[in-house]
Order: C-alpha cells, then structure tokens, then sequence
C-alpha cells in the first residue's frame, strides 16, 4: 500500500474488474484507529485483571486472610481505575500518583466519575493502608463489606470507561 506524504495510507488501482475497469483496495485502518483499538484492547485486559484480582481478595478473605485480602482489593480498584483514565484520557497511569491524579482530573469535568473519587480514597485508606500496612483493619464488618463491593468497583469503571 502506498503511503501519501502525511504518512497515511492511500487507495491504490489493482487489476481492472469486469465492471469498472478498475477496482479499489480497502483503505487501510488509520494510525488513529489502530491505536484506539489497541488503547481499547488495553482497557479491556486491565479491567480483567482487576477482576482476577478481586476474585483473588475474596479467596483470601474467605480463608480468613483479611490482610492479604484488602490488598488485593485496593489493587483491583486501583487497576480499575487506571483502566477508566485509559479509557477516558488515552493514558495509562504509570503510579499510584498518577492515577489518583489522574482521578481527581476527570471528576473535575465529569459528575459522573465524582462518586468514584470518594470509594477510591476509601479503599485506599482503609483497606491498603489501614487494613494491609497496619494490620487496623476493625471494624472487620466494614473493612469485609469494601472488599466485597470492590467488585461494584470495577463494573462502574467499567461502565464508565465504556467498555460494555
């Protein structure tokens, strides 16, 4: 396929048809397309992830590790949430940093994600810092219930991001 100077790809004649005389090769996906799909792909594999992971928090919080548990669960949220900003800002955060950041930019211009920002913070205060690093993790019932709606979580980033 030829390529014009703005490094886009072209139509190029092929052999003659029967009707036209000339046929057209499909256009080729544009460098934009082609990076939205694989952004898109992305997205999708980082949201499976924070599914594994949550699936993994709720194991553990089963065989009575709420520790490793809420770990676990901040992760997916966290994991979650760099999906969304993928999805939303075509990045994805490289730190914890930037995906608070990152958060908190978006609810700016979006009311939609603002009821995000407050679970966000919530999990990561209480279940990876609290909970995980130092060992607070009373009162069990609250710290229990945020690990198990970590999953709601996920599918509101989810949704948010577009996905399904």
């Amino acid at each position: 396929m030829d390529i014009c100077a703005q490094g886009k790809p072209i139509c190029v004649a092929s052999a003659p048809s029967a009707s036209s005389g000339t046929r057209r090769l499909p256009r080729a996906p544009s460098t934009f397309k082609l990076l939205h799909m694989a952004a898109a792909d992305r997205v999708s594999a980082i949201l499976a992830d924070a599914r594994s992971v949550h699936t993994d928090a709720v194991r553990l919080l089963a065989s009575g590790d709420i520790r490793d548990a809420a770990e676990k669960a901040w992760c997916a949220t966290k994991r979650a949430t760099d999906a969304l900003l993928l999805a939303r800002t075509g990045v994805e955060p490289e730190t914890s940093s930037d995906t608070s950041g990152g958060l908190l930019a978006l609810a700016v211009g979006d009311n939609a994600v603002r009821p995000l920002v407050r679970r966000y913070y919530s999990r990561q205060s209480e279940l990876h810092g609290s909970c995980f690093y130092l060992g607070a993790c009373e009162p069990l019932d609250e710290t229990e219930r945020r690990i198990r709606q970590t999953a709601d979580y996920i599918n509101d980033a989810e949704n948010l991001a577009g996905v399904n």
